[in-house]
């Protein structure tokens, strides 16, 4: 009897250990993505399409929570100060790179706060204008800018959006000022460009597509190093004789600072599996991008990316007046 009961009450506490470890096992729980900026623009749409993909293959409900504001530095923040467990995570673009040079003060630094993830896709810019701007084509648009850049508007997504880093970058290229209209977001942006209220504006494809097929915006050319398959008659600003003229909006994944290893991987792996879902890939498709290759969705291809990035902003960045933040 004796032995009977030793034996029944080992393979209790087996049990016992069992589902303790099925119940340790990462994750247990919903996941929650913060997207620091609003929903329905280009993060959002990323992070939700990503989410839906990586809920199947985690087995478990993946969230998008929008937190925007000062730039996307207020929702990052939110992330960065979350437990370092795999349950908060962050998804935004290149504008976590230009945090350290536009907030200065802020309680965080982005390269010590998180815990790289991985890359999923670099969405192309568009330089779009009003549709009866006088240029017909990228080299008279950059000559109107040239002679009479001061008196022409240009709008953006805020500080430290993509399309301020574009506006950056064009006024260094040209030695040239532009004005400057900063917006909450994207949209409102392009409400005004719809409505000749500003002259020109940097923006994603996902944003500038349908208003270029439709001509109710003008289209002069795509910042990427190659011509964009969704746009083949545009060229690159390259073309038009300014080198290492260069911008993506690319969008990462980040988990805060001191996330477990192996919770770090099997994130990284979920997010490899949805760059790979048919979904995503034809979604992305419609907005003018692609997801990356799996050796960039990886940590550390998105640590050595990062790092560069924020050098090459921050240098940037430190030749224009600091901006006072949105």
């Amino acid at each position: 009897m004796s032995r009977l009961l030793t034996a029944a009450f080992a393979a209790t506490m087996l049990q016992s250990a069992g589902v303790a470890l099925a119940q340790d096992a990462y994750p247990n729980r919903p996941i929650t993505i913060i997207v620091p900026a609003a929903a329905g623009g280009p993060s959002d749409t990323v992070a939700r399409l990503v989410a839906q993909s990586m809920s199947s293959t985690l087995g478990q409900q993946v969230l998008v929570e929008n937190q925007g504001g000062a730039g996307g530095s207020l929702g990052s923040g939110a992330a960065a100060r979350a437990e370092a467990d795999g349950y908060t995570l962050l998804l935004y673009h290149v504008g976590v790179a230009t945090f350290a040079a536009l907030y200065p003060d802020l309680p965080y630094q982005p390269i010590d706060a998180f815990d790289s993830v991985g890359l999923i896709t670099e969405v192309p810019l568009t330089m779009v204008a009003r549709q009866d701007l006088p240029a017909n084509d990228i080299d008279q648009l950059l000559t109107a800018l040239r002679e009479d850049g001061d008196t022409m508007t240009f709008g953006t997504a805020g500080v430290g959006s993509v399309s301020d880093l574009c506006g950056m970058l064009l006024s260094n290229a040209l030695d040239t000022e532009m004005v400057v209209v900063p917006y909450p977001g994207t949209g409102p942006a392009m409400t005004d460009l719809l409505g000749g209220q500003i002259d020109l504006m940097c923006d994603q494809t996902t944003n500038t597509a349908g208003n270029i097929e439709t001509g109710a915006i003008k289209g002069f050319a795509v910042t990427t190093r190659e011509r964009v398959p969704l746009f083949p008659d545009l060229p690159t600003v390259a073309e038009s004789g300014i080198d290492n003229f260069e911008i993506t909006a690319w969008h990462a994944l980040w988990a805060p600072k001191g996330t477990p290893e192996d919770v770090r991987q099997k994130l990284s792996e979920a997010l490899v599996t949805a760059l790979h879902d048919e979904t995503v890939i034809d979604r992305f498709a419609q907005l003018g991008t692609v997801p990356v290759a799996d050796g960039q969705a990886t940590p550390d291809a998105l640590d050595t990316l990062f790092r560069s990035e924020v050098e090459r902003w921050t240098q940037l960045i430190g030749q224009f007046t600091a901006p006072t933040a949105q």
